[in-house]
């Protein structure tokens, strides 16, 4: 019979990703300390996955498959200095992956992205702003995995280079020189597409 999980209380003097290394190995054996980790991480894995989509359905839908898939593979998790966030962040990426290739094979369009407007602006305006975001979006989609990854975690999650290094599993440099790649070509893009 499985006990009863106790929330993980911070000993004195144990930093953080000691507590959550301790919640990690009593979630291997026990349903209610993975609903913390899933509590702790929902919100920031849907948002990464939602970027990444562009569709509500299918972000939730993915992000609940993420964390499936991390509660089926969790007894054989093992911490290698990384925080279990990269780990989640690493199958989120692959579920992704994985959801393009099929989309790719078909093409659907949400009934909520063919009817969505605005009432409470003027309609010039609100079209206005509603194509340069699908400009901006649609541009962004079309970069590296790395690059979109590396500007949903800076910008939609407020990750630092040094956090996003650890989930990328590069350095802090490597991550500030791809996001200077990446800025530069997608303002060379957006030049090029504001001239044609």
């Amino acid at each position: 019979m499985l006990s009863m999980a106790t929330k993980t209380k911070p000993r004195k003097g144990a930093s953080p990703e000691r507590d959550e290394e301790g919640l990690i190995r009593q979630a291997k054996f026990d349903p209610q300390a993975f609903g913390e980790l899933y509590e702790r991480y929902i919100k920031k894995i849907y948002t990464y996955i939602y970027y990444r989509v562009g569709n509500q359905a299918d972000a939730e839908d993915l992000t609940s498959r993420v964390f499936q898939k991390a509660f089926v593979h969790l007894p054989g998790y093992e911490h290698q200095g990384l925080p279990f966030s990269a780990w989640l962040y690493r199958i989120a990426h692959n579920m992704v992956a994985n959801w393009y290739r099929d989309q790719s094979r078909r093409k659907v369009v949400g009934l909520d992205e063919a009817t969505r407007h605005s009432t409470e602006e003027e309609p010039g305006s609100a079209a206005e702003r509603t194509a340069e975001r699908e400009m901006l979006l649609k541009i962004i989609r079309k970069l590296s995995a790395d690059k979109q990854q590396v500007l949903i975690l800076k910008f939609a999650e407020g990750y630092s280079n040094t956090e996003i290094g650890s989930i990328l599993g590069k350095s802090e440099g490597a991550v500030k020189s791809l996001y200077h790649r990446t800025l530069l070509q997608l303002r060379e893009t957006v030049e090029k597409n504001q001239n044609d």
